[in-house]
């Protein structure tokens, strides 16, 4: 396991891949970890403010499309000017939004605060940022299971955070909850610095530019396929993450059991992220994603059919957890064996636009279906029925590296 942890090039430098690794993890742990927090504000903040659903809902969607709409902008100035800058940029945003979510009394004060700066702020610490350091820290064949590992890391985020948040909430209340969560984000300032990056190294591969890279991302056909089943994994997770706890209580369970419920996704996310990098890096990357959907499908299925209780929540939360952010890894590094590290961020950023575009629907549209309907039930049909498309369109994905002309000799 040391050899794994071993630079790709000698270097003096401090920012070893096992530092880069461990400071992304914490990174993501908090960036990712508050933000899957949110759901627990939905209740006491729509009761407190005299709110519908979809005042808040509406919030927490265009945050996802800020998130997504803005991801490949952050992974462009990352590539070009370093990962460091864009991060510490984002997480002072994201921390100005905490703060105006806490004072906003009115829908659009909310959608500017949780909508607009925390969803730049997001796309500034988030996966696909982050991933581009990691991924160029490691060579091909560690490269994958590298990326589960920070996925990982960042998935014991949601496991912390979420007892962090409602044991806040709990407290002081959600107004001062989130004033504590804004400064709990600025320690992301600090580790930062470790994503610094060697700017030979970094310039080292085919000399191609950004929009030379989007063109031809966007003429391959596996692209497209790939970008389109992370659209469902945006829209089944943030349905989940927004919608649970309160469809919980809607069935007279506790708040405690959706909060428990949202942490078990968190802790097993840990291990399934783990798994699916691992799995990814020894089988064949569409393959495993294709069988990941799928699973998805399944479960979601069996929970609906299965009498409602705690053991049945902690059951599906268990293995929904296992399957929560495995197409993290395997999707970032399925673009990597194809497209390169150069501009890993770049393109992973605009497949996590895909990702975001499901996220805002799945999110407003679980809104919209229980309030015109009083219930979730055809919410979670159509979530059903989307893992089935999201398995069968990454099969026939081409994965083969492309292979690019050599750059002439000076």
């Amino acid at each position: 396991m040391r050899n794994f942890f071993q630079p790709t090039l000698p270097s003096a430098n401090w920012r070893t891949p096992l530092v880069i690794l461990i400071c992304s993890g914490i990174i993501l742990t908090l960036s990712l970890g508050t933000r899957h927090s949110f759901g627990l504000y939905l209740q006491p903040m729509t009761l407190d403010l005299d709110w519908n659903r979809q005042t808040f809902a509406i919030a927490l969607a265009i945050q996802n499309l800020v998130y997504g709409l803005a991801t490949p902008f952050a992974g462009m100035i990352a590539d070009r000017f370093g990962t460091a800058r864009a991060v510490i940029g984002g997480t002072l945003l994201y921390a100005v939004g905490l703060v105006l979510m806490a004072y906003s009394t009115t829908g659009w004060e909310f959608s500017v605060s949780a909508g607009l700066l925390v969803g730049i702020g997001l796309s500034c610490s988030g996966f696909s940022t982050v991933f581009g350091v990691v991924g160029r820290a490691f060579p091909p064949e560690k490269r994958t299971l590298a990326l589960g590992i920070a996925g990982a890391a960042g998935s014991f985020g949601q496991f912390l955070m979420l007892p962090y948040g409602q044991t806040l909430i709990n407290q002081i209340g959600w107004h001062n909850a989130l004033l504590v969560c804004a400064l709990t984000i600025l320690l992301i300032l600090p580790l930062s610095s470790a994503l610094v990056e060697n700017k030979k190294a970094q310039a080292a591969g085919p000399k191609q530019s950004i929009p030379e890279a989007l063109r031809e991302a966007f003429g391959h056909s596996g692209f497209v396929l790939l970008c389109s089943g992370y659209f469902v994994c945006g829209f089944q997770l943030m349905f989940i993450s927004v919608h649970f706890p309160a469809y919980l209580i809607d069935q007279r369970m506790t708040p405690n059991t959706g909060m428990m419920a949202l942490a078990l996704i968190g802790l097993f996310n840990i291990f399934g992220t783990y798994c699916w990098g691992w799995l990814g890096q020894h089988h064949t990357k569409k393959y495993v994603l294709s069988a990941l959907y799928f699973t998805r499908a399944v479960v979601f299925a069996i929970f609906i059919l299965l009498p409602l209780d705690p053991f049945s929540v902690y059951l599906f939360a268990a293995a929904i957890g296992f399957l929560w952010l495995g197409t993290v890894p395997v999707t970032s590094g399925l673009i990597a064996q194809i497209f390169g590290v150069k501009y890993l961020s770049t393109l992973s950023g605009i497949a996590f636009l895909f990702h975001q575009v499901g996220s805002f629907l799945g999110v407003w549209i679980a809104a919209y279906l229980f309030d015109t309907t009083g219930s979730y039930r055809l919410m979670w049909l159509l979530t059903i029925a989307l893992g089935v498309l999201a398995g069968l369109i990454n099969l026939p994905i081409n994965d083969k590296q492309i292979q690019r002309p050599a750059a002439a000799p000076a």
